[in-house]
């Protein structure tokens, strides 16, 4: 067995008490040991240092398929969500099935809440979230962010498919990190991969994959709010590529201040 999945604890590879996993106030985070790790090994590290359900939640995008597979892989004990906001591609529904078919898995889906739903609709129309950011923030929050705290209630820790390169605003994030409104750590494994490494596992590895990706969609979230991008554009520049700020992002993934969750400190 490796040193670092034996019993003994480390300083260096305490990502969380055990005993405190659900503490406000503790914040004990380590990014160091995550550093010289597989993904598997991070995976397995944080499985047995996190007290408390562990929560993945699935957009079923490359990176998310890529993690999908290296969690059964890992063998940890860990709980799949996606947002079914309504308004998702067909083909994501497609290899919704196909995950769910090649891993043995089941992904609970998570709806927005149907009389916000409504609320909404009539207060912005179907496709109002064009018209302003405003209207666009609060679609992704009813369609959105709502749903991911139902899904991610009681979790001690909640995996991402993040990446640091898919951004300028992502490449700051790190390996674990303390999310004080959900209180829970949020953990990104596949935070040092490259997206050229990523298509390259999943293809090798023959992971199941949204047909949309081919098509020149290389970040793909609700079919109005996505389209393909353009050779030389950033990665995310078909997200809601209508509005002019660069950082744009659906709340699933930033604080209450609007920024990116960041490494928490410990107080």
């Amino acid at each position: 067995m490796a040193d670092f999945l034996d019993d003994r604890p480390r300083d260096d590879d305490l990502v969380m008490p055990a005993a405190v996993a659900d503490s406000e106030t503790s914040k004990i985070l380590s990014n160091n040991s995550f550093a010289g790790l597989t993904v598997v090994e991070r995976l397995r590290l944080l499985s047995r240092r996190v007290s408390g359900p562990v929560v993945f939640t699935t957009s079923f995008g490359l990176e998310d398929q890529a993690l999908t597979h290296l969690i059964v892989e890992s063998g940890i004990e860990c709980g799949f969500a996606t947002l079914d906001t309504g308004r998702l591609f067909p083909e994501t529904h497609a290899v919704w099935a196909q995950t769910e078919q090649r891993y043995g898995i089941r992904v609970e889906a998570w709806h927005p809440d149907g009389n916000a739903l409504q609320a909404l609709v009539r207060q912005i129309g179907i496709n109002g979230f064009y018209e302003s950011i405003d209207a666009r923030h609060t679609c992704c929050g009813v369609r959105k962010v709502e749903p991911l705290g139902r899904a991610l209630a009681g979790a001690a820790a909640w995996l991402t498919g993040l990446r640091a390169d898919q951004s300028d605003g992502r490449g700051a994030l790190e390996y674990v990190a303390y999310d004080e409104a959900r209180r829970l750590l949020k953990v990104n494994p596949l935070l040092d991969w490259s997206r050229d490494r990523v298509a390259a596992f999943v293809r090798d590895a023959g992971v199941p994959c949204n047909a949309l990706h081919d098509r020149g969609f290389l970040s793909i979230g609700c079919a109005p709010c996505t389209r393909a991008v353009e050779p030389g554009e950033p990665e995310r520049a078909g997200r809601w590529w209508w509005e002019q700020d660069q950082a744009r992002e659906c709340g699933l993934h930033v604080g209450p201040d609007g920024r990116l969750v960041r490494a928490g400190k410990p107080t």
